[in-house]
């Protein structure tokens, strides 16, 4: 045993050395000597954005696309209708289980904020609608998966169809309303 551990410490440990960047090697199916595949050109995409960009015109005044009005007014439902209910019948269920009355609260003075703001044309306001929105279609979506009947599937369906297709319309008014500008950015 005393010989073992006098080999041990006659050990020096090495100094570890940064790895070596090797050529990559070629696939089975494809010669050594082949050529390496062209990249996208560096400049294509930004010109595509550029493009479309230029197509953009800024929301005027007064102006408010059906898209937006239809977000104000699925938001006010939905926060004037669940403050409703709360407030008339003093508690909310969902699915025969009974809900917070403060989460109810909170949710319907967040969708009824989200409605204003949109009305107003904020940028915060179509965004944070957005953001409910894509818990909303992947709230529907995982819950079609767990349809026990055809009512579900057809409910699921049409709410995932249709929060996707607002969530897309919202995306280009999104990039119409112009962001704030501030004094010092």
């Amino acid at each position: 045993m005393a010989q073992r551990s006098s080999r041990k410490r006659g050990r020096r440990r090495q100094p570890a050395t940064a790895p070596v960047a090797t050529a990559p090697r070629p696939r089975q199916d494809e010669p050594a000597n082949a050529p390496a595949p062209a990249a996208a050109p560096p400049g294509r995409s930004e010109a595509r954005n550029a493009a479309v960009r230029a197509t953009l015109t800024p929301l005027e005044p007064g102006e408010r696309p059906w898209s937006l009005k239809i977000a104000v007014l699925i938001a006010a439902l939905i926060g004037a209708g669940d403050l409703m209910t709360v407030l008339v019948a003093g508690e909310f269920k969902v699915g025969g289980a009974r809900a917070g009355a403060g989460g109810v609260i909170l949710f319907s003075v967040l969708m009824l904020v989200c409605a204003v703001g949109m009305w107003q044309k904020r940028y915060w306001a179509v965004l944070g609608f957005q953001a409910i929105l894509a818990f909303v279609i992947l709230f529907f979506s995982l819950l079609g998966l767990r349809a026990a009947n055809l009512l579900a599937v057809v409910a699921s369906v049409l709410v995932v169809g249709g929060g996707g297709w607002l969530f897309y319309k919202l995306v280009r008014i999104l990039s119409r309303i112009q962001m704030p500008k501030y004094p010092g950015g």
